[in-house]
């Protein structure tokens, strides 16, 4: 090779800074040219691998105006390549579940999805790991191994969505009336929805209590404000129809040959005016 005079290293330093500016440039006008016609995740996909090849385009010519032989460069990232190949075997198995991810597409960016008891946001599919933002504003990353193996939920991947609201009442309340109640509760909740209509269902006898289930079906976006609301509405209600949310009752019993033994309360009139 050659000595390099100045002429050569300043045209290098030229192609080097112009490349990389040509590439990340191209790279964001690709991006809002495909950004209508792509998902989220397939378009950072693209943007990413043509960022990629694009700066390893850009090093090539680097390296051919600095007279380097690619030939060697070439075989000795082979054998290279080889080596990390035997070391790197879970990031393959990584790059692809990616691949599956990418093509099976259980989710995409903005999705809420839970993995392995994990709540979070996605914010980006990437080929060896998805990263995620939990709802405390958490930053988790997951290996695409781990997903493809694990239950995945999707919770926003339809437009609406039904809460189950699990309620008990007493043995002594009427249960038409706590299925008629439950049922006005829902028809007046701005956030439930009347098409799939709310589903009143008396499911068992507890233990201590009657068992109904409230299934209510919202939009994706309201989840709070339902949840906070119809949970008030629900304790206000049977307050004013006196209905009897169940709670557990403590019986204390002595055997059936004992008589039972009377408990007295008494209060001095001094602690009462403490």
């Amino acid at each position: 090779m050659k000595p390099l005079d100045l002429p050569t290293i300043l045209h290098t330093l030229a192609v080097l800074c112009i490349g990389l500016f040509l590439v990340f440039f191209i790279g964001r006008l690709l991006t809002r040219v495909l950004k209508p016609r792509f998902s989220p995740h397939h378009l950072l996909l693209a943007q990413k691998s043509f960022l990629y090849v694009g700066i390893v385009l850009v090093v090539c010519t680097v390296l051919i105006q600095l007279q380097v032989n690619l030939t060697a460069v070439l075989g000795a990232a082979g054998i290279v390549s080889v080596a990390i190949g035997f070391a790197a075997q879970t990031s393959l198995s990584n790059l692809i579940s990616g691949l599956f991810l990418l093509g099976e597409r259980p989710f995409e960016v903005g999705d809420t999805i839970i993995v392995s008891g994990t709540r979070g946001v996605v914010l980006s599919i990437d080929l060896l790991s998805v990263k995620l933002r939990t709802v405390d504003n958490l930053f988790v990353r997951m290996p695409n191994e781990t997903l493809i193996k694990a239950e995945v939920t999707t919770v926003t991947r339809f437009p609406i969505r039904r809460m189950d609201i699990n309620i008990g009442v007493a043995y002594k309340e009427d249960v038409k009336k706590v299925i008629r109640v439950l049922k006005e509760i829902a028809d007046s909740n701005p956030h439930c929805l009347n098409e799939p209509e709310p589903l009143v269902l008396f499911k068992d006898f507890g233990a201590s209590s009657l068992d109904f289930l409230l299934g209510v079906w919202f939009e994706k976006s309201k989840f709070v404000d339902l949840k906070n609301g119809i949970m008030q509405d629900i304790k206000e209600r049977f307050d004013q129809e006196g209905i009897e949310i169940a709670f557990p009752h403590l019986t204390v019993y002595a055997g059936s040959e004992t008589p039972p033994f009377p408990v007295s309360v008494t209060q001095q009139a001094d602690e009462l005016n403490k």
